[in-house]
């Protein structure tokens, strides 16, 4: 399918938000989740200029489903790391765990449905994290009701990571067109959330 421009637009419009993030969006939190957000906008970045510059074939490539693994997890560990430090270390290892397993599952062909039920577990556990962990911080009055725009951003990123494994898994809940025509504003939305959250949370 070929992007056009109003796609450009939209995901110019996503560089730019994830640029905003990495270099005015984390003042002041410590060391790691400063990396993990850093690590998340920075591949959301990336991706947006691959897809901005060579169209949406670029979605076809199998290192997708690995990069498109890196932003929920980076994001899950931020939150983690920044709200719940005694669990820190607990899903760090889930996260390296997972993420190596995934790239283990697509680099050898594996025809059963194995690699899929570990994507979903990987990326189901980290948007819950990144849906739940801010509606539980607003409601005990740890954080403003801002940061709920954060959990907006988590089911955003869900929708658009089950969209894209599906159908790379030749099970697509919709058309290549319809997820195609629909992934830039996704994205966009997905984006602006992440950043508004961070901003008034």
């Amino acid at each position: 399918m070929k992007i056009t421009i109003t796609d450009r637009i939209l995901l110019l419009l996503t560089c730019l938000l994830a640029a905003y993030q990495i270099a005015m969006g984390i003042d002041g939190y410590s060391t790691l989740p400063v990396i993990a957000y850093s690590t998340a906008f920075g591949v959301l970045l990336v991706a947006g200029l691959l897809l901005l510059i060579l169209g949406f074939e670029v979605l076809d490539s199998p290192i997708v489903v690995i990069v498109s693994t890196i932003i929920p997890l980076s994001l899950a560990i931020g939150l983690i790391s920044q709200y719940l430090t005694n669990y820190r270390v607990m899903y760090l290892i889930f996260a390296i765990i997972g993420f190596f397993a995934i790239v283990i599952t697509r680099a050898f062909p594996i025809r059963n449905n194995f690699p899929l039920f570990i994507l979903v577990i990987v990326h189901g556990v980290a948007g819950l994290i990144i849906f739940s962990l801010p509606i539980i911080l607003v409601f005990s009055g740890l954080a403003r009701s801002g940061f709920l725009l954060i959990s907006v951003g988590g089911a955003l990123i869900s929708l658009g990571g089950l969209l894209l494994a599906l159908l790379k898994a030749g099970k697509p809940l919709l058309s290549r067109e319809i997820i195609f025509r629909v992934l830039p504003s996704l994205l966009l939305l997905m984006t602006a959330a992440f950043v508004a959250g961070f901003a008034l949370g």
